[in-house]
């Protein structure tokens, strides 16, 4: 079972200051290895479509890939010494990302999406850089030993799972394998992936029929089949007034000064508070659904094509894929079970004879004239989901 953790460090001014210039050099190496590759297909390029029969063809350069941009390093501690400052392992995980940056350009991801073409970063915008090898034993007592850095002093506000003491993650039953290092606007932390020897099963208790169905809305975050409601919390929306505070003060600041800096930072202080304390409640809701339940029906929402809507920025402050992935992980790790089924006609359906009612977003309440049923419509939507929750599941567990 693969997790991964992050903790706040705390380095001293020294080990900052190499933290910083680390993650400036590295910036400086990805936008040289990435206008190589832009300046391989800008020459090779054939600026007509057609030519004749009989023509010479140029002899083409070798193209950049992941391997010959990897072996360059050798020859860029020897024309720049200073790139000895930094791991091998911190460095070659720059041609790596290249890599990945022009496939997902040129070829997509494991789906097929394409993104767009992959941009140079800008002065601060490179902010982790990752360890492809990390042994245990450098993370003992609260201080973690990056090398090329110096040992750390780490805020390990909880313990690696089955540890006892903390005093050796190494013996928990849980190896690190990597260990990137992060610079965020409220200070800096490490992300230790881990790899552990035991692989999730099914809880000896587990019931398959105590199982919930949600569905999850913008006036109440989610209302379950059970009758039970969790109100949105809307932490964008309230702090709107503090962001657009801090907004207005970066605005006014002169370009490059050192107010705007500290503006910009104060501002990216504001939106991290935001995100973290989402989080938090998205952590706190699934826990008390996974306390109640064995199973949670949920639906599998195309989150991104409703980011495109109207309704954008509020789907986005309720943070449903951000929410459906903790409560999956947490799911997975208590030997739970998280059901995605099909959201298609779950509100328009009635759950007690399933007959089709047509009605607009704003009509809140189902009222079916072939049965008479009168009640919720998100609470109607969440029994359509547990029903075809039960119905996946046992399909799930007859084929196990």
């Amino acid at each position: 079972m693969k997790i991964s953790y992050q903790y706040k460090i705390k380095p001293t001014k020294e080990q900052a200051e190499k933290i910083d210039k680390t993650l400036e050099m590295l910036r400086c190496q990805y936008n040289y290895l990435l206008a190589q590759r832009f300046d391989w297909y800008e020459m090779n390029r054939c600026p007509v479509d057609r030519c004749p029969l009989i023509c010479h063809l140029p002899e083409l350069k070798e193209q950049p890939n992941y391997y010959n941009q990897k072996a360059s390093l050798v020859q860029l501690k020897i024309d720049r010494p200073w790139y000895k400052e930094i791991h091998s392992q911190v460095l070659q995980e720059v041609p790596k990302k290249v890599e990945l940056a022009i496939k997902r350009w040129l070829k997509g991801d494991v789906n097929g999406k394409k993104s767009g073409r992959p941009r140079f970063k800008g002065k601060g915008q490179y902010k982790t850089f990752t360890y492809s090898q990390f042994k245990s034993h450098h993370f003992v007592n609260n201080r973690i030993m990056l090398s090329k850095i110096g040992n750390i002093k780490v805020i390990v506000h909880r313990l690696i799972p089955d540890s006892a003491s903390g005093s050796d993650v190494g013996a928990s039953g849980f190896d690190i394998k990597t260990v990137s290092v992060t610079k965020k606007a409220d200070g800096y932390y490490v992300t230790l992936s881990l790899d552990g020897k035991t692989v999730p099963t099914t809880k000896p208790d587990f019931k398959a029929n105590n199982i919930v169905g949600i569905d999850v809305g913008l006036i109440d975050f989610y209302v379950a089949s059970d009758g039970s409601r969790v109100k949105a919390p809307k932490y964008l929306r309230k702090a709107e007034r503090r962001l657009k505070s801090a907004q207005r003060k970066v605005s006014r600041r002169k370009k490059g000064s050192n107010r705007r800096k500290k503006a910009i930072k104060k501002l990216a202080i504001q939106h991290k508070k935001v995100a973290d304390t989402r989080k938090d409640f998205h952590f706190k809701t699934a826990k008390k659904l996974l306390d109640k339940y064995d199973v949670v029906a949920v639906e599998k929402l195309n989150i991104k094509g409703l980011g495109l809507s109207w309704l954008a920025k509020s789907i986005n402050d309720a943070g449903w894929g951000q929410f459906v992935t903790i409560l999956s992980n947490k799911a997975e790790n208590a030997g739970l079970k998280v059901i995605s089924v099909n959201p298609s006609g779950t509100s328009q359906e009635c759950s007690s004879c399933g007959h089709k009612v047509k009605k607009p977003l704003s009509q809140r309440m189902h009222n079916c004239p072939n049965c008479s049923i009168s009640l919720c419509r998100d609470l109607n939507a969440s029994l359509n989901i547990k029903a075809r929750g039960t119905h996946a599941l046992k399909a799930q567990l007859m084929s196990s």
